[in-house]
């Protein structure tokens, strides 16, 4: 595996775990700041920074057009949402954009219902897509770079993911968007919100679901992950909140170390990011896990606990159906 990699996952520190309901966090530290300085989404979109178009008057589903007219870098986080234009989207990777730049980002479409402008540029819908559907996205991105070098999404599994979260919440949409299913369980998210507060220094977290390891998150620097800490922890809690009501059995910092050390044990395939530096696809019996890595730093990466048989089932259909074309 790449040594910054390696080196990210054996500095992180763990700190006290958090429990609300069913769900348990660890907060992730690391001994320093590493990296260049950068915004978030939230610090620059609608600032006069960061715009955010279609590609084009006509659009494309898979790709959008960011404008960074800042002096800084900006990071885009993959799984978050841009909502307007023509219809809903979220990153398909973490995306470090250079200063002053003009990039082309892949992205999912996550409002299946609506083809028409709302407005001309998109603004933050403050949300995050759930980890389990971060982890069939990221899974599928992967496969489209192996065998397409191309970092799209099987377009329809995301579909598919939202409409079965949105089904499962009681929360219908018009435009069969995802966000409409955050909002509608608003008050159900800010509960576990307000139970997971961000402490000193913290730089990600590792989320259980009823006792078993979801996901982790962790970033480069810790103001970045106190920008996103919000958006992660709802993230997280819509997975918690759909699955069974029960306190969480058996969740603790020994399994959060143990993911940890599994996911340090990847095999790894490079590729060039859209913006500055290199992504890495990483993969292990049941993790999916991804990472942006520039200036010999992990600027963000994500590891997924995937469910037993899904690697190599899920290559072998993207074989059978090429559903990463629009």
């Amino acid at each position: 595996m790449e040594a910054a990699i390696i080196d990210c996952l054996q500095s992180i520190e763990f700190g006290e775990m958090q429990q609300f309901k069913n769900m348990a966090a660890v907060p992730l530290l690391t001994p320093k700041d590493e990296g260049p300085n950068y915004l978030t989404l939230k610090e620059t979109l609608g600032a006069g920074v960061l715009s955010v178009t279609e590609v084009d008057k006509g659009g494309s589903v898979p790709e959008l057009k960011v404008t960074n007219a800042g002096n800084v870098c900006v990071l885009l986080l993959d799984g978050e949402e841009l909502v307007g234009a023509k219809q809903n989207r979220v990153l398909n990777a973490s995306i470090l954009l250079n200063e002053r730049s003009e990039t082309f980002i892949p992205v999912s479409c996550t409002e299946a219902g609506r083809w028409s402008y709302v407005s001309p540029e998109f603004s933050d819908s403050g949300v995050v897509m759930s980890p389990k559907l971060r982890m069939r996205k990221s899974r599928s991105v992967a496969a489209s770079l192996e065998h397409l070098e191309s970092f799209r999404s099987d377009q329809q599994e995301v579909w598919d993911g939202v409409a079965e979260m949105s089904a499962r919440a009681g929360a219908p949409s018009p435009t069969e968007a995802m966000r409409d299913v955050f909002t509608a369980r608003q008050g159900d998210l800010g509960a576990y919100l307000k139970a997971f507060q961000v402490v000193e220094g913290q730089k990600g977290l590792l989320v259980m679901v009823n006792g078993d390891v979801a996901a982790f998150d962790v970033l480069s620097r810790a103001s970045a992950y106190g920008e996103l800490h919000a958006k992660l922890v709802k993230s997280y809690a819509m997975d918690a909140l759909l699955a069974a009501s029960e306190k969480p059995k058996g969740a603790s910092v020994d399994k959060a170390r143990a993911f940890v050390k599994e996911a340090a044990r990847c095999e790894e395939k490079k590729h060039n990011s859209p913006g500055l530096g290199s992504d890495y696809r990483l993969r292990g019996p049941r993790i999916v896990g991804s990472a942006l890595v520039y200036e010999s730093a992990v600027i963000h990466a994500a590891f997924f606990r995937a469910e037993e048989g899904d690697q190599a089932g899920h290559i072998s259909s993207y074989r059978q159906r090429r559903r990463f074309r629009i």
